[in-house]
């Protein structure tokens, strides 16, 4: 029985043994002979990741800049073509619809990158602000804006790890020593026309490879081909949990939800507040103003045990908080967690407890991101 929607490379998985699960809506997989492997592997030389479930939702026409300066905290001014940003996308609350990724493909023209789970959410709320925008406006052919739903359209791998460059290069059309962190071209690789950009969710140096959906299984043995003398792996969401975990990265529904601010979440800096105006500003900035009332923080376990997800975080037996991600940090060997705790509490060094089946074990807050690979 299928778990969700399949993407293209669903029988490549099977065959390589996968183990698959259900996220975000989509059947994917979470290993293939084990997360711990693959985590090395990532760390040490390279892993390929099937994200092609990721949603790709094209913004075009001469207001497409205006529409998304409104819509996104971070500020798409002065984007170059060829550059990509991190931004958030937020309520009239504050609180965050999408973490995304924001290509600048053409003057005119931009990508959102959006999570699996959020695809559909996100288009509603962007046909929903443009209708808005169009009623509110008039339909000025300077102010005209045309959003697509790309997503089944394109597939999408990440060659993570610090060795991707170098599998890279020989199939390559261009050189990538010159290929800034959060920049893409257009280019071939094996022939093949992609959008490929230095971007990653693992903490590791790596590229993402946008290309015709029906390319991506020639594309997915081309790339384990090239790299299997080097120690690539193909790698699970397992994998991709861990590495995203030790190096602090937020992961929607956890870190980051619809009553979660970007200030709470530690993400003030991908909020331009010199933007004259965009959804959410006026209580982001109250909440500026008077300090939020919680903070995400990273912990380390000093008592055997692991944090999950929904545990309690307590000081002194009274609640501060609680676990959004817990997990065994294979690159540190340290059992670790984030989470919410009350902003008086948030300070490294101090100690608290996790309610692990009704004991509370202690912990002590440390600094994010856990893991920062050396440049």
């Amino acid at each position: 029985m299928s778990l969700g929607k399949r993407t293209v490379l669903y029988p490549k998985h099977v065959a390589l043994g996968a183990k698959m699960v259900e996220f975000g809506g989509w059947e994917m997989p979470v290993q293939y002979k084990s997360i711990l492997e693959e985590h090395h592997a990532v760390r040490t030389a390279a892993g390929l990741f099937d994200v092609s479930h990721m949603g790709e939702l094209e913004i075009s026409g001469p207001g497409s800049l205006a529409f998304l300066q409104r819509l996104l905290t971070n500020d798409l001014a002065k984007m170059t073509v060829g550059q990509a940003v991190y931004s958030l996308m937020c309520y009239p609350s504050g609180g965050i619809i999408d973490d995304l990724l924001v290509y600048k493909l053409a003057e005119e023209k931009y990508w959102l990158v959006v999570n699996a789970g959020n695809k559909d959410k996100d288009w509603a709320w962007l046909k929903e602000q443009l209708l808005e925008e169009q009623q509110h406006k008039g339909a000025s052919p300077k102010q005209e804006v045309r959003i697509r739903d790309l997503s089944e359209e394109i597939g999408q791998l990440a060659l993570q790890g610090s060795l991707a460059q170098q599998i890279l290069a020989g199939i390559s059309a261009v050189s990538l020593e010159n290929l800034p962190y959060f920049h893409f071209v257009f280019s071939e690789i094996a022939g093949t026309k992609v959008l490929l950009s230095r971007t990653g969710y693992t903490g590791e140096d790596g590229f993402e490879i946008y290309l015709a959906a029906e390319k991506t299984p020639m594309m997915w043995d081309r790339l384990l081909q090239v790299g299997e003398g080097q120690g690539l792996l193909p790698a699970g969401l397992g994998a991709r949990d861990t590495l995203r975990f030790e190096a602090g990265l937020p992961l929607y529904g956890h870190e980051l939800t619809e009553t979660i601010t970007p200030l709470e979440a530690g993400l003030g800096f991908f909020v331009a507040w010199q933007k004259e105006d965009f959804i959410g500003k006026e209580p982001l900035l109250k909440q500026k103003e008077e300090g939020p009332a919680r903070k995400l923080v990273g912990f380390t376990m000093l008592e055997r045990g692991i944090a999950r997800a929904g545990y309690a975080l307590e000081k002194d037996g009274i609640s501060i908080g609680e676990v959004t991600s817990g997990s065994f940090a294979p690159t540190l060997e340290q059992n670790l967690g984030l989470g919410y705790v009350l902003s008086q509490e948030a300070f490294v060094d101090n100690e608290i407890s996790v309610v692990i089946r009704g004991k509370g074990l202690q912990a002590k807050i440390i600094k994010k991101p856990f893991y920062k690979r050396g440049r």
